[in-house]
């Protein structure tokens, strides 16, 4: 073999790769980030190779000495990188060799670059939807605690953007809690499904060592092997699917973010966000910008950008693997690292929001939420709902051009639309006795609101038991 070619892979070739193409075709740059799982992977097959006769307890204890050496080494920012070496895998698999001799060259039997990678990546995307996992838990146990401490606190409830009915500020963050708790629920299941092994699949068809799979998805702490040497090798629909969660999770995220921008607007002024999760003006010295939910608001057509690539990256592809594969680990990890950051700032954000419960307070009472309430107080006197609907109608018109709210009318006022209409009317007119008429399970009342609350965090602490 000429000594300018590929050391990994050039016996056939008789001439080296081109610069730019051995440069185009590296991958070290950025899956360098898989150090500790690549190690990490190679230490339980040296492990498994010792237990079936492939190596000797000598020639493991060397690897497993090197490669310790090897991280220590990375992690002092002492590696020495190269992209004549492609990737991680190879740059490691070198220096090991280099630190150890030829039993070095040994750790790559009965396995290829093809499942060493997708075990990697495997290994490395568990262990970061673990971190995802608690950062997602403190962000649902902030959200419910201010909800269960704001359950009293009457704001408007809207449909269009306009004023529909009243709710609790406490309601409302609970509707973002259930966003959150669908969302745990399908990162839970993403991860069951990330915990496959491929290693042992080899190129694509197996070896013929005579390895153990089953000791090394041990070694490593996955559930099982995958079953199919061929699938093992190019599937990607996990990372897909993670990508599919972090999308639907940054689209909650986004919703949320609109809202808190709104309030935070001088024409809402329904919240205060702590200072530190804002920024100024460089020419207009009486702003504060909520910039946390604006970007958090914007990192979300990245992600979606990500789940279409990575959609688009698998469409065409033959079994088994292609090198249209190392594509994947860029959107991932930028997917990886935005939903990461972006539950950091709601994390530590969420429980700093101080609402206004004054100013939600006459937002409500502007906008005739207690519309219904009147309409469903006609109802209970036997009048039939459409007509009912339409007396509501005329009293709101009246109370548009008089300037008065539903509540602020008199007896008289109100009745010339419906005599049926007596002193007790007043009861649900008032913005306290509409959010307590809504008292069954989901509805606004505090109580409701309070125990809703409650059964959120029991949930969410059976999950962290079962975490």
């Amino acid at each position: 073999m000429s000594q300018q070619t590929n050391q990994s892979w050039g016996g056939r070739f008789s001439e080296p790769t081109d610069a730019f193409v051995e440069k185009f075709t590296a991958s070290v740059d950025f899956d360098r980030r898989l150090y500790h799982h690549d190690i990490r992977g190679s230490v339980a097959h040296a492990t498994m190779l010792e237990r079936v006769g492939v190596l000797t307890a000598d020639e493991r204890d060397a690897i497993i000495g090197g490669l310790a050496e090897v991280e220590r080494e990375i992690e002092a920012g002492e590696f020495p990188w190269s992209v004549k070496l492609e990737d991680v895998h190879m740059n490691i698999e070198a220096r090991l060799t280099e630190k150890i001799g030829i039993t070095g060259k040994k750790l790559h039997t009965g396995r290829s670059r093809n499942d060493q990678v997708a075990t990697d990546i495997r290994l490395y995307l568990r262990d970061e939807i673990d971190a995802i996992d608690a950062e997602l838990a403190r962000l649902r146990h902030g959200m419910i605690e201010l909800a269960a401490s704001e359950a009293d606190t009457i704001m408007p409830g809207f449909t269009h953007l306009q004023t529909a009915q009243p709710v609790t500020f406490g309601h409302h963050l609970l509707a973002w809690q259930e966003m959150l708790a669908r969302d745990h629920e399908r990162l839970r299941d993403c991860r069951k499904r990330v915990n496959v092994m491929p290693l042992g699949a080899a190129a694509l068809a197996g070896t013929t060592y005579p390895i153990d799979r089953h000791v090394t998805a041990e070694l490593l702490g996955f559930e099982r092997p995958a079953e199919n040497s061929l699938d093992a090798v190019s599937d990607r629909d996990f990372a897909i699917e993670f990508t599919a969660f972090a999308s639907l999770l940054l689209m909650h995220l986004s919703r949320m973010s609109e809202e808190l921008v709104l309030w935070t607007s001088a024409q809402f002024d329904f919240i205060d966000l702590p200072d530190r999760f804002c920024t100024g003006s460089s020419i207009m010295p009486q702003k504060k910008n909520p910039d946390v939910p604006e970007l958090v608001r914007g990192k979300t057509g990245r992600v979606y950008g990500h789940l279409m690539g990575l959609l688009t990256l698998m469409k065409s592809q033959p079994l088994a693997y292609n090198k249209d594969n190392q594509e994947d680990k860029e959107p991932l990890f930028d997917t990886l690292d935005t939903v990461k950051g972006c539950l950091k700032a709601f994390a530590d954000m969420v429980p700093a929001i101080e609402a206004k419960a004054d100013n939600m307070r006459e937002a409500a009472r502007r906008g005739f939420s207690t519309a219904t309430d009147l309409a469903d107080y006609l109802v209970r006197k036997g009048v039939a709902f459409r007509d009912a609907h339409e007396i509501v109608g005329h009293s709101v018109a009246y109370g548009i051009a008089q300037k008065k709210d539903l509540s602020e009318m008199s007896l008289d006022e109100l009745r010339q639309f419906s005599d049926i209409i007596g002193e007790d009317v007043f009861e649900v007119l008032t913005l306290e006795g509409s959010v307590a008429a809504r008292n069954h399970i989901g509805g606004t009342a505090p109580n409701q609101v309070r125990a809703a609350a409650q059964r959120a965090r029991d949930v969410l602490q059976a999950m962290r038991g079962e975490g």
